[in-house]
């Protein structure tokens, strides 16, 4: 009953690897009973294109148009390869969000994109902060570039001349407050089934395994805006991912980290599993410490959806799917897997 609810295909995303039928062979092989297919959905501004996308530079909005078009053929292929196995693996056809310009235009794009009859569910993620949209999980100079400018808005704010003179505290601690703000308005305007890598921010900082309840600034400025997150996503009965990605990049443990995935339990959360793979030899990686991960927060049981086919009408429409969740525990899960 092994799954993943997030992956990537060379074939859709740019800085993945394979195609997107050899991402499902991967798993079939592996033992996956559920796949969840996440490319991520068309970004809408030249200036949110990645360097590997601008080129050159030249030609941006044609280049921008390319992704709306790629999506579209992701999801002719994603339901494509959902029939074609169907008899081997469940496959659900998904997106992952892209929260960067806020509310009145990232939600009204995510949400036009999930009402897609073929579209199962959507991830929530931030991968974005600052007013320009600042990637901060792309590289450090962009992190520092992120860290910089929720610095200064920091101390204009406080009217002090650097942000260390607001609090004496480390400079990214004001763009974890940032992240965890912007986290919460596409939290509040979308309320996703699945929040994707909820502590992503970590990931580039000087010291990803600092404890965000107890480090000096983190405590006060970010760990109750850290709850405040948890408890709204609680309250619609939203799942956090347990995203083994962390570990392949060098992160002590998956998201969320100990002491988020601890809140999120005594909230009574409910966790997912996600690779989070870029190509097939990310499939199911470091799934073993994730699920021993999970086994020494006292979790039992992981979460799922199945669908239900929706039905066609005599003209052709084909109605949404229902969506049911489903519970498999983390024996039943490690004995699925063949690796």
């Amino acid at each position: 009953m092994a799954f993943t609810m997030h992956s990537h295909s060379g074939q859709f995303c740019g800085h993945a690897v394979d195609s997107l039928e050899q991402v499902v062979q991967r798993a079939i092989a592996l033992g996956f009973h559920t796949l969840g297919l996440t490319e991520h959905m068309p970004r809408s501004h030249v200036e949110d294109l990645y360097p590997e996308e601008r080129g050159d530079g030249t030609d941006l909005d044609s280049k921008l148009a390319d992704l709306a078009t790629r999506y579209d053929a992701y999801l002719l292929e994603a339901v494509r390869l959902r029939d074609a196995y169907a008899d081997r693996i469940h496959i659900l056809v998904g997106f992952e969000g892209e929260w960067i310009h806020g509310a009145g235009v990232d939600d009204t794009s995510i949400k036009a994109l999930a009402t897609h009859p073929e579209v199962d569910y959507f991830i929530g993620s931030v991968h974005h902060v600052g007013s320009r949209g600042t990637p901060i999980d792309y590289d450090k100079a962009m992190f520092q570039t992120a860290v910089s400018a929720a610095a200064a808005k920091a101390a204009m704010a406080a009217g002090a001349t650097t942000a260390e003179a607001t609090l004496g505290v480390d400079p990214e601690v004001y763009l974890y407050a940032d992240y965890y703000d912007q986290q919460l308005e596409m939290l509040q305007k979308l309320k996703p089934c699945i929040v994707g890598h909820f502590d992503l921010v970590r990931l580039l900082s000087a010291d990803p395994s600092r404890d965000p309840a107890t480090a000096k600034g983190l405590n006060t400025l970010v760990w109750p805006k850290i709850q405040r997150n948890l408890e709204f996503v609680a309250s619609y009965g939203g799942w956090l991912e347990c995203n083994t990605a962390a570990l392949r990049k060098g992160l002590a443990e998956p998201y969320p980290g100990r002491s988020v995935a601890e809140a999120w339990l005594k909230l009574g959360g409910k966790f997912t599993m996600s690779d989070d793979s870029h190509g097939t030899g990310h499939v199911a990686t470091n799934y073993f410490r994730g699920l021993s991960y999970l086994k020494s927060l006292g979790v039992e049981e992981v979460w799922t959806l199945e669908r239900r086919p929706g039905r066609t009408s005599a003209d052709g429409q084909r109605t949404r799917g229902k969506l049911v969740e489903k519970s498999v525990t983390l024996d039943e899960f490690e004995a699925s897997l063949r690796l």
